[in-house]
């Protein structure tokens, strides 16, 4: 037996056996696996040198390099966003409705787990730790296939995180790993149809699509972030600065990063030389239309690739608009739904681009940077979904849950 089925099949039968386990005992494994993480960090930066050092003589840039890097300092953090999911209260046996017919039947409606959930994501090894305690938390298997570039750092951080959790009574089967990344096997998941519940892909737009053309199990699509930032007319010009060089230069290669810049043409003069001044500042290529560019001519000229692009870099497309409906009408139509923002004082702006920006997340005068499931209260987040069925934005416990009707009755019959 293959190691693919074999650890689906693991997963499956406890699955059937985490519906029983109480959330005492799940909050148990969740700081055994928060304490563990930091008294064996030493293994995971062990782990993470060796992909650190792959990834170099890869080639890989530094953006991404920075993506995979695991320090003690981040490896607190995703043990406090562990402990942060231990507080959450359990949806699990939850029953958010109850109702009484006519007949006498009372009717509820009561949250259940999705069973076994897989997970195919890329080089970010954090996504192993808040994957698997918000399936735990949920009463979830999982199954992860994370990408080679994080392997050594991956199978390291499953290793402890299942020390943790079995020896504090979750059941054996609940957290896995495939050590196998090769594409044939990723594929052969997408299939695995009886076995896998809900699959989530979390990566670029190549492995998204991917699953979404080829996956025969059900899916959330996550897609890819190219998020905007709209400097409208009657922006707070300190503000909008502030925003633009968080939302592009702290962390470029996270999907929440700001790619295109629209500024309003009527603040344009005042705006572009200092913000195109500070991204430069941070290191950011400029790619600029001509509007933009008469105004501070040293930067590239922006093609109309640049506009679809997300460029996980230190890079950003800039456009000068006429407007929140010329921005808005921009965004909805090279966005990937993900994040945009809107810098103004003008409430009926603001309105209006949050009514009409098709977006999972949408702000007014705050980064985009925030859609996160850490930064939302949610502890931690299994992916951004930036589909509009069963769950959107980032997904937290209830978007791994699924309900099932109960029903209490005295005898009725059906004429």
């Amino acid at each position: 037996m293959n190691e693919l089925t074999e650890k689906c099949i693991k997963a499956k039968e406890a699955a059937s056996r985490l519906v029983s386990v109480s959330t005492v005992t799940k909050d148990i494994a969740l700081e055994a696996i928060a304490c563990a993480l930091v008294e064996r960090a030493d293994e995971i930066i062990d782990a993470n040198n060796s992909d650190i050092e792959n990834a170099k003589n890869n080639g890989t840039r530094p953006s991404m390099l920075d993506r995979l890097a695991l320090t003690r300092e981040r490896i607190a953090g995703i043990a406090e966003g562990v402990r942060q999911v231990k507080t959450l209260n359990d949806p699990i046996g939850e029953v958010t409705r109850m109702w009484k017919r006519p007949n006498g039947l009372m009717i509820g409606q009561k949250r259940v787990p999705m069973g076994v959930i897989a997970i195919i994501y890329e080089a970010r090894p954090n996504v192993t730790v808040d994957a698997a305690v918000l399936c735990l938390k949920t009463s979830n298997a999982c199954v992860l296939r994370g990408g080679s570039e994080a392997i050594n750092s991956n199978k390291a951080i499953m290793r402890i995180m299942q020390d943790a959790a079995y020896g504090a009574g979750i059941p054996e089967g609940t957290l896995n790993i495939i050590e196998d990344t090769s594409r044939e096997t990723a594929a052969r998941l997408m299939k695995m149809n009886g076995y896998i519940d809900l699959l989530i892909p979390r990566g670029g737009k190549g492995l998204i699509k991917s699953v979404v053309e080829n996956a025969t199990v059900p899916i959330v699509e996550t897609a890819a972030g190219n998020c905007h930032v709209y400097v409208d007319c009657e922006a707070d010009l300190d503000m909008a600065l502030k925003i633009v060089i968080n939302a592009k230069a702290q962390r470029p290669s996270v999907c929440n990063a700001a790619e295109t810049l629209l500024v309003d043409s009527k603040i344009a003069e005042k705006f572009i030389p200092d913000v195109f001044r500070a991204l430069k500042e941070n290191n950011v290529e400029i790619r600029a239309d001509k509007k933009s560019k008469d105004i501070f001519s040293d930067v590239k000229d922006v093609s109309e690739e640049d506009y679809y692009t997300e460029y996980n870099d230190y890079i950003i497309s800039v456009k000068t608009v006429d407007g929140v409906d010329e921005a808005i009408a921009h965004i909805n139509k090279y966005n990937t739904k993900h994040s945009e923002a809107i810098v103004t004082n003008n409430y009926e702006h603001a309105q209006k681009f949050l009514n009409e920006v098709d977006a999972a997340a949408v702000y007014v005068n705050a980064s985009t940077r925030f859609t996160d499931g850490f930064e939302f209260g949610f502890g931690a987040e299994i992916g951004i979904s930036t589909q509009k069925m069963h769950a959107r934005g980032p997904m937290g416990l209830e978007a791994l849950t699924s309900v099932k009707y109960i029903i209490y009755g005295d005898g009725q019959i059906r004429g």
